[in-house]
């Protein structure tokens, strides 16, 4: 996670110079579904110690209780198998991650 121009480190001020690098007219913002697949491409080249940096960045820590705790309470009224119910908290911080990309990135009204 140490290259600057990687937009999952989001870190504002990084953003904003990345962002000023951008020169090529065709150079279009992504849209929410780019973004979304972009995010999955880094997230599975991140080592676990990098995806744990990321989340203790950006996952306030009442954050991945709740997740826990809903995901649980959720998971425990349907009719679904424990490795599906457990891999629920993972699911919503997944979504979570994705929603602070958007907020840090996207300008552009929905388009996807």
């Amino acid at each position: 996670m140490n290259d600057p121009r990687n937009p999952i480190r989001f870190d504002p001020e990084a953003y904003e110079a990345v962002e000023a690098e951008r020169t090529e007219p065709d150079d279009r913002p992504l849209t929410r579904d780019e973004l979304a697949w972009e995010l999955v491409e880094v997230l599975d080249d991140l080592s676990a110690e990098e995806l744990s940096e990321l989340v203790a960045k950006n996952v306030p820590v009442e954050t991945l209780e709740f997740f826990s705790r809903y995901a649980s309470e959720f998971s425990e009224g349907l009719p679904i198998d424990a490795a599906t119910g457990s891999r629920l908290s993972n699911l919503m911080l997944l979504g979570y991650l994705l929603r602070v990309l958007e907020d840090r990135l996207l300008v552009e009204p929905y388009d996807a």
